[in-house]
């Protein structure tokens, strides 16, 4: 599915919580959700990524039962009135809610904790031959942020990711299904955040895929002096083209028109030939 990247790709957000960090109870309802796809696509966006369970710092899981009851009406409604070709992906760290989003229409695993909360999501995507974003995170989201500490956030970033492919690929998981996240904001300090992003072309080395999430993250907001996630949409939008230009190919943000006009023109530019 992403052996070849014509053009970067927008993987739009549509959290169906009533808690995530930035929108949570905005789209937590059929209705709701579907507009906000709806809009996605209109965009610009390339995937729609659902998540049934925030994974905001100091978050408590949710069950797979609730997941399900929350993502699963969403995903066939978006089949259904939407679209049956855009890609779809289903944000859990759990094997269940996986397996049951896949039957349902979704074509993508996302799972911030590479398979490490719930082994049995590697099988899921194994035996449905699907690709699976594997993320970096620092402990779980409940805890991520208590005290995260490194002595070289890129080497053991990277060290870190390159176990939990070398364990998806003994889960039986085909390479060319593996796409990787260096886990912008889960378990890092503001000062990891940036070194890491100093750093994407590293990531990219890999020669595997390479998706970011930085959309509204609070280190931004720092840097910027500015205290509502809504109003980091300009921020957002410089690291995708930085992005970009380092070689990523997918971007996982909140505010999809205006990444798409900035992966476009970083594309563009990165792609420009000529003699001056």
């Amino acid at each position: 599915m992403f052996n070849a990247f014509h053009k970067p790709l927008i993987m739009g957000i549509l959290n169906v919580t009533p808690d995530s960090f930035s929108d949570g109870g905005r789209h937590n309802t059929v209705d709701a959700a579907l507009k906000q796809a709806e809009k996605m696509l209109a965009d610009g966006a390339d995937i729609i990524d659902i998540g049934g369970e925030s994974t905001r710092p100091k978050s408590i899981s949710v069950s797979s039962g609730e997941q399900i009851a929350r993502v699963i009406p969403v995903i066939k409604a978006i089949r259904s009135q939407l679209s049956k070709e855009i890609l779809i992906s289903v944000d859990t760290r759990l094997g269940t809610v996986a397996k049951a989003s896949l039957e349902a229409g979704a074509n993508i695993i996302n799972d911030v904790s590479a398979g490490r909360d719930d082994p049995q999501i590697l099988t899921v995507a194994t035996q449905a031959d699907c690709p699976i974003i594997l993320m970096h995170i620092q402990g779980t989201p409940e805890t991520m942020q208590d005290n995260p500490h490194y002595a070289d956030v890129l080497l053991e970033v990277l060290a870190s990711l390159q176990t939990s492919v070398e364990t998806a690929i003994a889960a039986g998981i085909k390479k060319h299904n593996i796409i990787i996240d260096p886990g912008i904001g889960f378990g890092k300090r503001a000062q990891d955040n940036l070194a890491l992003l100093a750093h994407l072309d590293k990531f990219v080395a890999t020669g595997l895929p390479v998706l970011l999430g930085t959309s509204r993250k609070r280190f931004m907001g720092a840097l910027c002096n500015v205290s509502e996630p809504s109003e980091l949409v300009t921020a957002t939008a410089t690291t995708t083209a930085l992005g970009v230009m380092a070689g990523v190919q997918l971007f996982r943000v909140h505010d999809v028109k205006e990444n798409r006009q900035a992966a476009d023109v970083a594309w563009a530019i990165k792609n420009a030939t000529g003699e001056f």
